[in-house]
């Protein structure tokens, strides 16, 4: 089935700025919260946000099979978990709708009135249910940073890294969508030359600059998934700030790896973006040496052109960008991630997400962390506002933002924006 949604020469009736994130050629995937309390699927155009359930509900959608509430529930699960041929059905629909050219909605002000909102009368919500997270290691550049920080630095991979897509099972029950504030996190840390840890607020709080993708129904229990059929079980992908207690981790990860030091806080972007829309943009990623054994091998192009920034804002002041990298120099692709987290017959379901890991590029101002921006707090970064930063520090707002960009299109994430604020005290 044709991608007519991608079609560069389209255009919509509605309005949308010059090199906005969201033409009618990316049509991502959403809920959100009208100013009425009604929680919907939505997707945006522009500066739009758009009702699909409402949609559904004045028949925009007859001909396709889907379920009568579809679009009126409070997560994606469901439309997720329908598969690759409903999503691209829907979107052509929607391409379809909102084509300058097709009056039956732009016509209609009664159904525009309860289809289409202004995206500051919205409020994002989490677009999906995520039932399990699992996070990777994917970036040979941010592993060999922190092997040599931490490491013997002519030995700072591991000799699994270069034969296995590494990572670790998180929890999401601390997942939260863009503009909702991280507490500093508090957690037992080894202060330097002592014998004891002691328990208090971390002073090393970090962000790490990656994107996620959210998976449909992958497989049933005991069945592995090749690297060719992975990417038909990928809905799309999200920007993601994996918060991190560097000083609580330091303490804590030996000898089982990440634990509270990750997991007080995951933000993510609330526009999912789908692998359609991102198709345009593929790339080659890195050459793999040694060549990775026969179930993980691929053929073509698996990485896609994403260019990611992130910056730093003082409260009540100007963002100063401190990192600019790209999603093309991860080391192992979504496809291989997706193919060795089932090679052993683990079931993963809709809804689930998969971090890629921080993305450093091969130079200083492409590091994906501070830890590594900084070298470990030993080179301070300057803000525009003149103040120092090593790490995070209260009230600061981390804000990442990601897109693809051609000669004909922009299709872009938004952002993912954070402030971290003092621990949670206890009345």
């Amino acid at each position: 089935m044709p991608i007519t949604a991608n079609d560069t020469k389209r255009k919509s009736w509605l309005e949308v700025p010059e090199n906005s994130d969201f033409p009618i050629q990316n049509i991502p995937f959403g809920v959100f919260l009208t100013k009425e309390n009604v929680v919907t699927v939505g997707t945006r155009i522009g500066d739009f946000a758009i009702d699909l359930g409402a949609l559904q509900q004045l028949n925009y959608f007859e001909g396709i099979d889907l379920t009568d509430d579809m679009f009126m529930q409070d997560t994606l699960n469901d439309f997720i978990s329908d598969g690759k041929k409903t999503w691209r059905l829907v979107r052509n629909r929607i391409a379809e709708i909102f084509d300058e050219t097709n009056p039956k909605l732009r016509d209609s002000t009664k159904d525009r009135d309860i289809v289409i909102f202004k995206i500051d009368d919205v409020e994002m919500q989490l677009p999906v249910l995520i039932g399990d997270y699992t996070d990777f290691y994917s970036s040979k550049e941010h592993a060999t940073n922190v092997g040599k920080m931490f490491r013997d630095p002519e030995n700072a991979l591991l000799p699994n890294w270069l034969h296995i897509p590494v990572g670790y099972h998180g929890r999401s029950s601390t997942i939260v969508p863009s503009g909702i504030p991280v507490h500093r996190p508090m957690g037992q840390t080894l202060p330097a030359g002592e014998k004891y840890p002691v328990f208090g607020p971390s002073r090393l709080v970090d962000f790490e600059l990656e994107t996620a993708f959210i998976t449909t129904d992958v497989n049933i229990m005991g069945e592995n998934i090749p690297t060719y059929e992975a990417e038909d079980y990928i809905f799309g992908m999200v920007l993601l700030n994996d918060w991190s207690a560097r000083d609580i981790q330091k303490w804590e990860y030996v000898p089982l790896g990440p634990f509270l030091a990750k997991n007080f806080a995951t933000s993510i972007s609330p526009w999912i973006v789908t692998m359609d829309a991102l198709e345009p943009f593929r790339t080659k990623g890195p050459k793999q040496d040694p060549s990775p054994l026969p179930y993980l091998q691929t053929k073509g192009k698996k990485a896609f052109d994403i260019h990611l920034e992130v910056s730093i804002q003082p409260e009540d002041q100007e963002e100063t960008v401190v990192s600019k990298s790209n999603f093309k120099y991860l080391y192992w692709s979504m496809a291989q991630q997706l193919a060795h987290h089932t090679s052993n017959g683990c079931r993963v379901n809709s809804g689930d997400m998969m971090g890629s890991g921080t993305i450093s590029g091969p130079t200083p101002d492409s590091f994906g962390s501070m830890l590594e921006l900084t070298w470990g707090g030993k080179n301070p970064l300057k803000l525009k506002d003149g103040s120092e930063r090593k790490f995070i520090e209260d009230n600061d707002t981390v804000i990442i933002r990601g897109f693809c960009e051609n000669a004909e299109v922009r299709i872009g994430f938004g952002e993912v924006c954070s402030q971290l604020l003092p621990p949670f005290i206890r009345p």
